[in-house]
């Protein structure tokens, strides 16, 4: 198998798009855009080389100077805007501005910006008001855009930190990033307060903050941290409609991140929402129970530690979110301030907006506790395992509900109650009006009665239990020697794409024709729509090239099979499947490799602290354009496909079998299947 560069696998991939009849009868996101005049495309890019030529030089005579490099994304954010709109075929018809004239208006700030930095000088970083700055992204290296108002008579060289609200935008197929930066530059939004500096993240375009687009809203959350003064108790999640459902995603599963949360609109869960039984096909077993990742329905008690104030027009049909929320905290205890826009549809009124505005800062005003002496938390996947002092660091089965009801009762004595949690940490800093870290804790957890002896001198000061053979003991560590499900390792194959990975290309030829056919047409697509749907270029190597860094550092994404995948042999007998030349066997089955392929996820057994996937990328990509409510994970833990079935009819008509992997990664029994 030999593999073009990329630039000429990413062409062949988007011909590939236009002219399959298959294939193009999905909804491609973002959708195919307008014809360039010739004229306009040379003229776009001449001045985009030009531009790119000039931050090369940028980074060439400042590479040792940490600021600058910096700086310099601050300019490659209009770079990139241009070149992706021109080698993507996204720009839009638009009535109200033409996209042509921004993207000329973007070259011309982007060479105004290299200008300064040539002299040393940034003057955007001091500028109040609408101002829009990049980051490089530690998922793929991309740099991401994002907007900031600053408020008027922000001082600058003042010590003292600021309130920040993040506010999350509303869905729009064709917001690219030529557009989202002429938003971020002339429109100041919904959201308008002298009283916080307001991030709006890109959130790599339209996912409502989930995956890599959850990722984005911390990573650009650090850089905005790195360049002003933002006090980390006063922060406070917001947006609309679409920003209205990465809300209510954002506030009930970091809940313990935010002084308060102001979701308008948008969706909830996604079942009722999406309407998903009423479709054809189906959602499979697998599918439904993954709905456990992301909806916020399913986590409604954490909002016990995050104020919480919706709005809903009367007449918009996303008012179902408020309402389905209200009916799920309700058993929780928790009373939802839903304020309801009389006539409204899918917009504010001036009046509810400040009633909102007004009840945030009231929130905001308050000191945030950390050290809250009661806890409600749940969660179904260990990837969202942390609120305040408690951490869950083990269950006793993925993606159904644990639950856990910690009480400080007095100093150094605590009680807990849990549900499907087998590990767990407490973590108390010098809280002397809290915990006393210098003497044992006195704990009741499950009726069972532990004394926590003294921690190491370590700040925090933590305590680590476990759940063995039905009684609950204190350990050293949170760590177990065997292989075990953990924060940001445990599946399903999705996650390995929220943060670094690499996809790794076979450099020999696949033990079937098909299978080589296959592979090249997938990888070539991976790595197509990582850019069309997350807004980056993907970290690709061949398997020879990779080194013991990016086993270090990254998920390896290795497509192929063992004889083609120098990588995948190398660690072939340490997976749960097995290969011969003909055929592979998985979950005691075995397939025949000139029909069938293997995807799954599991711990790097090169460093088990990563992730390797087999032969997929992130699963939803044909599958959700429609709604960004669908845009859940479409493949468990592991899969057989059908190597014959069309990329738009493969879930779920091309998945021979799939399912789960057990605490411990290890299959589990055929009844899994049955569900």
């Amino acid at each position: 198998m030999t593999y073009p560069y990329y630039a000429k696998v990413i062409i062949t991939a988007l011909i590939a798009l236009a002219t399959n009849p298959l294939i193009s009868q999905t909804k491609l996101n973002p959708p195919p855009g307008i014809p360039v005049p010739t004229e306009i495309r040379t003229a776009l890019t001449n001045e985009a080389d030009q531009l790119l030529q000039e931050i090369i030089q940028l980074k060439t005579a400042n590479e040792n100077d940490p600021r600058i490099t910096d700086l310099i994304n601050d300019v490659v954010i209009y770079y990139n805007a241009v070149h992706y709109a021109l080698e993507l075929n996204q720009f839009y018809s638009d009535k109200k501005k033409d996209e042509f004239e921004i993207a000329f208006r973007h070259l011309a700030t982007g060479r105004k910006r290299a200008a300064a930095l040539r002299l040393g000088n940034a003057p955007w970083t001091r500028k109040q008001g609408l101002v829009v700055r990049g980051y490089r992204s530690d998922i793929d290296g991309s740099i991401q855009p994002y907007g900031l108002v600053i408020p008027e008579g922000y001082d600058f060289d003042s010590s003292e930190a600021q309130r920040l609200d993040i506010w999350y935008h509303g869905r729009g197929d064709t917001l690219t990033e030529l557009k989202f930066i002429d938003q971020r530059e002339t429109d100041v939004g919904k959201l308008v307060t002298k009283k916080a500096l307001v991030l709006h993240p890109y959130g790599r375009y339209c996912n409502a903050n989930k995956f890599a687009g959850e990722t984005d809203t911390f990573e650009a959350l650090a850089q905005v941290k790195k360049h002003y003064r933002i006090d980390p108790d006063r922060i406070n999640v917001r947006g609309f409609s679409m920003g209205g459902a990465a809300t209510w995603h954002m506030a009930t599963h970091h809940a313990g991140l935010w002084s308060a949360a102001a979701p308008g609109a948008g969706f909830a869960e996604s079942a009722i929402y999406a309407n998903v039984m009423a479709k054809n096909p189906k959602p499979t077993w697998y599918e439904l129970k993954l709905h456990s990742l992301y909806d916020a329905t399913k986590y409604a008690a954490n909002l016990h530690q995050c104020p919480t104030v919706a709005y809903s027009g009367s007449e918009d049909k996303q008012k179902q979110a408020a309402d389905i929320m209200t009916e799920y905290l309700k058993p929780e205890g928790i009373d939802l301030l839903h304020i309801i826009g009389e006539g409204m549809g899918h917009k504010y009124d001036e009046r509810s907006l400040t009633q909102i505005n007004l009840t945030v800062d009231e929130w905001s005003a308050k000191p945030k506790n950390h050290f809250p002496k009661r806890i409600e938390f749940v969660t179904h996947t260990l990837k969202y395992n942390t609120m305040h002092w408690l951490t869950v660091d083990g269950l006793q089965e993925h993606w159904k509900e644990a639950r856990v009801k910690a009480v400080i009762q007095n100093r150094n004595s605590i009680s807990l109650q849990t549900q499907n949690v087998t590990a767990l940490t407490l973590s108390f800093s010098n809280q002397q009006n809290v915990i006393d870290s210098e003497k044992p804790i006195t704990l009741t957890i499950d009726g069972w009665g532990l004394t926590l002896s003294v921690s190491q001198k370590r700040t925090p000061a933590s305590y680590s239990i476990v759940l063995k053979s039905g009684s609950w003991s204190q350990t050293k560590s949170n760590n177990e020697a065997t292989l075990s499900k953990s924060h940001n390792l445990q599946g399903p194959i999705d996650d390995a794409f929220m943060s670094k990975f690499i996809y790794v290309l076979p450099s020999e030829e696949d033990a079937s024709p098909e299978l080589s056919a296959w592979v090249d047409s997938e990888s070539a697509d991976a790595q197509l729509q990582w850019w069309r749907q997350f807004r980056g270029k993907p970290h690709v190597k061949y398997d020879k090239n990779i080194t013991p860094e990016d086993i270090e550092t990254a998920h390896l994404i290795l497509w192929g099979d063992p004889s083609s995948n120098l990588i995948l042999k190398r660690i072939q007998n340490s997976l749960p499947l097995s290969w011969n030349k003909d055929s592979f066997s998985l979950d005691d089955t075995d397939y025949d490799t000139h029909t069938s392929v293997p995807v799954l996820i599991y711990p790097n057994p090169l460093n088990p602290e990563k992730y390797i996937v087999l032969n997929s990328s992130f699963t939803f990509s044909e599958f959700s354009g429609g709604t960004n409510s669908l845009q859940i994970p479409k493949l468990p833990d592991w899969a057989v496909i059908d190597l014959a079935t069309p990329r738009h009819q493969r879930h779920p008509a091309g998945v021979t079998n799939a399912g789960f992997f057990n605490e411990h990664w290890a299959l589990k029994s055929h009844t899994q299947t049955s569900h």
